[in-house]
């Protein structure tokens, strides 16, 4: 039975990572966009396990002082206790301080095994947040290039799509244009004719004068 659900889990696995494969051949940016976005969440994971481990030491830290001063102070009242001849609570002071300082040793040895696993956290979690950056950067790229290529891709396809274009289909354009520029001066020339003739007729005036 086991075998059967292994199986199947490796065949829906299989199937999984095929259809990632085609998607990611489709549309890379938007699969590196999409893996990201799950790295991001990943990333904010770690970053709350740094959180707790960091309370974890605090509290260890907390817990340890505790029980090394209780354990001090038993030390020195069984000590006191043994001078004032005091034999019961000598022995009660020293079996406080055996429990006191045994707690004590083992919260020592739990917070330094926490500022172990904290510091092998905080390397990773900085890897982590680099290798991110570096993968923002790289999609940055990919979209640089992707952008020209899609550019590239239009000035193509405009230069074919005008090189289909007849000869004859430039002609009747450069015709039309020259028709267009050819209305603009004379209406231009018909507009200020009123203007020159009368210039002329003053300066022809003047010199008569």
């Amino acid at each position: 039975m086991t075998n059967i659900f292994t199986r199947i889990k490796d065949s829906v696995s299989s199937d999984l990572h095929n259809m990632m494969d085609q998607k990611e051949q489709k549309n890379p940016i938007a699969a590196l966009n999409q893996y990201l976005r799950q790295s991001e969440q990943e990333k904010e994971k770690v970053r709350k396990l740094v959180e707790r481990q960091y309370k974890l030491k605090d509290e260890f830290t907390k817990e340890y002082h505790k029980a090394q001063d209780l354990a001090d102070k038993r030390l020195k009242q069984a000590g006191t206790a043994e001078k004032a001849g005091e034999e019961q609570m000598h022995e009660f002071a020293v079996r406080e301080h055996e429990e006191y300082q045994v707690r004590a040793d083992r919260m020592k040895a739990s917070r330094e095994e926490v500022v172990e696993q904290l510091e092998t956290l905080e390397q990773k979690y900085e890897e982590m947040k680099h290798k991110l950056k570096d993968m923002h950067l790289r999609r940055m790229e990919l979209m640089g290039r992707e952008n020209v290529a899609h550019a590239n891709h239009q000035i193509n396809k405009v230069v074919e799509e005008s090189s289909e274009i007849p000869f004859s289909r430039f002609a009747e354009m450069e015709q039309y244009i020259e028709g267009l520029e050819n209305k603009v001066n004379t209406s231009y020339y018909r507009s200020t004719f009123d203007s020159k003739i009368a210039k002329l007729e003053k300066e022809m005036q003047e010199k008569a004068n």
